[in-house]
């Protein structure tokens, strides 16, 4: 394919409730939706990056700055454009692994609606319809978190997991494991907030029988994880450490993770996202499909990457309604605690005309010539 012109749309959605977890609170989401021009196809992603650089170094609008400035000329200079050559074209820009998710995501669509494939085909998936977990963002109460979780698991989620932080892990924790037994799928994110001196405390969270906790440490630390691991019962699940394949692999050997999430946002792309999941297979590390608040265009692709094999345990594929009241595409609805793989072309799904123009706050087309 040749790259015609690439638009860059700014939407913000409001949420349908505070999202709290140890980093800040959002209540919206300023989204960077990518639209790849070709003459074959159009296709879509979604930027993942935040309104502020406090879960990562990358921020929404650096993300479209250095698209416009530094990536988007490197893809317009390739006679053929396709996915898998997004990444080395980038390679030389060191860093900004959202906005080249976003970038290699849009391109791989068109790529793959052109030729009419499925996205999830493409990635190897083997499932129809992925389990879906809820994230339960921090709370004023306990009460107020046992009344959330409670609404989730009637919605039909089968993995709740909590996001804590010092002064707000081992007192909710306990209550929701009492409250709903020993049966209910549970897990915990502390997204960095406790540092190794901490295993003691967070070693009482051992008797409640966890799936895993979720990025206890500094995404630096993978050392220190390593040692967390060997000081808790608790399985050690790695997050924002974890950006290649290759930092997967040692940080396995090393011990720091019995456990991988894996945000295609974070790592690059979906094709770095599925090294990652057969380095983690090979090692016999399971796997899960973190989240980032996407709307539905961001969603029907990490469904996609979920259906594979490695995805044991239930991700952050949450219904569209969780954090939404209308979705810039046709909602992700649940159905037995499931969600379907887009059965389409590409990502399988399109932003809906309408919806998209009423909550569009800029757009920027930047063009090959």
């Amino acid at each position: 394919m040749k790259l015609d012109a690439v638009e860059l749309r700014r939407i913000r959605l409001p949420l349908v409730s505070p999202f709290r977890t140890s980093f800040g609170t959002q209540t919206a989401r300023d989204v960077l939706l990518v639209r790849a021009i070709t003459p074959e196809a159009e296709g879509w992603a979604e930027c993942v990056a935040m309104e502020e650089p406090l879960y990562s170094s990358e921020y929404v609008d650096a993300a479209q700055a250095v698209m416009r400035e530094h990536l988007l000329p490197r893809l317009f200079a390739l006679d053929t454009v396709t996915g898998a050559a997004v990444g080395p074209a980038l390679h030389p820009v060191k860093g900004h692994l959202m906005a080249k998710a976003a970038l290699e995501t849009a391109v791989l669509d068109a790529e793959l609606r052109a030729t009419g494939v499925r996205f999830a085909d493409h990635l190897g998936a083997v499932r129809d319809a992925v389990d879906s977990g809820v994230s339960v963002g921090i709370m004023d109460s306990v009460p107020a978190l046992l009344d959330a979780v409670s609404g989730y698991l009637d919605a039909g989620y089968r993995r709740i997991k909590l996001k804590i932080e010092p002064g707000w892990d081992v007192e909710p924790v306990g209550a929701v494991r009492e409250q709903f037994g020993d049966d209910l799928l549970l897990q915990v994110d502390a997204n960095t907030a406790y540092t190794l001196a901490d295993a003691p405390h967070l070693a009482k969270l051992d008797p409640f029988d966890l799936l895993l906790i979720e990025q206890p440490l500094d995404e630096e630390d993978v050392l220190g994880h390593a040692k967390l691991a060997r000081l808790i019962r608790t399985p050690v699940c790695l997050d924002e450490s974890i950006t290649s394949a290759r930092i997967a692999a040692a940080a396995i050997e090393l011990g720091a993770c019995a456990i991988v999430n894996i945000k295609p946002g974070r790592v690059g792309g979906y094709l770095e996202a599925r090294r990652i999941h057969d380095v983690c297979a090979a090692h016999g590390i399971p796997v899960w499909c973190g989240g980032m608040l996407e709307t539905g265009i961001g969603r029907a692709a990490n469904v996609a990457l979920a259906a594979l094999p490695n995805f044991t345990l239930p991700g952050d594929t949450s219904a569209s309604d969780r954090y939404f009241s209308q979705d810039v595409t046709a909602p992700f609805v649940l159905e037995d605690g499931r969600l379907r793989v887009p059965t389409g072309p590409g990502i399988g799904v399109d932003p809906l005309p309408d919806v998209l123009e009423s909550l569009t706050a800029s757009t920027e087309t930047i063009s090959a010539n």
